[in-house]
């Protein structure tokens, strides 16, 4: 398939909501939008933590507790259910357990394929106040390798990698994806919103442009159950094509409005025809490997591998990592 409906679905999200609940009332809205739609829609992708908003001071033991899925639990089924019944790709976002870590959890995104499997479980690699797998690096490699790091998917619709929210503003995650051979960026968000160009808005059509890829964001139409102004993450779901521009974007408030066609063909096209604007073939990586070897930046946490650093630590970490860049 070289051409499909994607949509980035903007649902409200509601911090402290039963999730199973939540789950629900996402399968009717899948099931709404693809009626609207059309059959051609294939991807969907949710905003980030839709199922249960996210931690507001909690510890990561309480956290943890309190909202984080096992892997193979029953709302991953549930939600795999919505997959095959509506014949899509579902990108979820949620917070999940890990029994190789019992102390720690992730931040996970994961696709879930019209067959009802877990094509993609990308866990998010940039946090400053969650755990990674960064914090835990040597150990993560060593059960779930680089690839289980950087995944892949390659689907009937595509390439498909996931970005999680702010780590559009890393230019090295969505490159190291798109030399992997990512074609769809999955961007499951839950920013703050404005009629005019954020920082991450900016961010999404760089990465689009620099890696010849379509971008899929899907921000939360309000958030509530939390003290922050509801309306303050509300809007601006947007599909991005390979060329920077916007195809489709939402306004406020819940909406399906963020869909359109991507064309794989036009796509692959691009990257296989020589000139200035295939910026990833002329990617030098040998030249930035052996430069960014050189900068010793954030450093996994040291310690007992599995043991969470507290919020206090976590600062301390980024002010190391300022000294290191800059100097005291």
């Amino acid at each position: 398939m070289t051409a499909f409906t994607a949509l980035a679905l903007q649902v409200e999200t509601t911090a402290g909501a039963e999730v199973r609940a939540a789950v629900d009332r996402i399968g009717a809205q899948v099931g709404a939008s693809k009626a609207w739609l059309g059959p051609d829609l294939r991807l969907v992708v949710l905003p980030e933590y839709v199922l249960t908003g996210y931690p507001t001071g909690q510890g990561t033991a309480e956290w943890r507790d309190q909202v984080a899925l096992d892997p193979d639990g029953p709302e991953y089924r549930a939600l795999a259910t919505v997959a095959s019944d509506h014949d899509v790709f579902l990108c979820v976002n949620a917070y999940e357990r890990d029994g190789h870590f019992p102390d720690l959890y992730f931040q996970a995104s994961v696709i879930l394929s019209p067959a009802g499997e877990a094509v993609l479980r990308y866990r998010r690699l940039h946090s400053l106040f969650s755990p990674t797998p960064y914090d835990v690096w040597d150990r993560y490699l060593e059960i779930y390798g680089i690839d289980g790091v950087l995944p892949v998917a390659r689907t009937e619709i595509g390439n498909l990698a996931v970005v999680a929210s702010e780590e559009i503003l890393m230019p090295e995650l969505a490159r190291a994806l798109a030399l992997r051979g990512a074609e769809v960026l999955c961007n499951p968000t839950s920013e703050a919103s404005s009629p005019a160009l954020t920082p991450k808005a900016i961010a999404r059509r760089a990465r689009a442009v620099e890696n010849l890829a379509y971008v899929v964001a899907a921000n939360t139409g309000g958030l509530r159950g939390i003290a922050i102004p509801g309306d303050s993450t509300n809007g601006g779901s947007e599909l991005i094509d390979h060329q920077g521009r916007v195809l489709a974007q939402a306004g406020p408030g819940e909406s399906l409005v963020a869909a359109a066609e991507l064309d794989l063909a036009a796509l692959r096209r691009a990257r296989l025809r020589p000139g200035m604007g295939n910026l990833l073939s002329r990617v030098k990586t040998g030249l930035w490997a052996d430069e960014y070897a050189r900068h010793d930046v954030e450093r996994p946490e040291p310690g007992v591998p599995g043991v969470p650093p507290d919020r206090a630590r976590l600062r301390a970490r980024q002010a190391e990592a300022i000294t290191r860049l800059y100097g005291r």
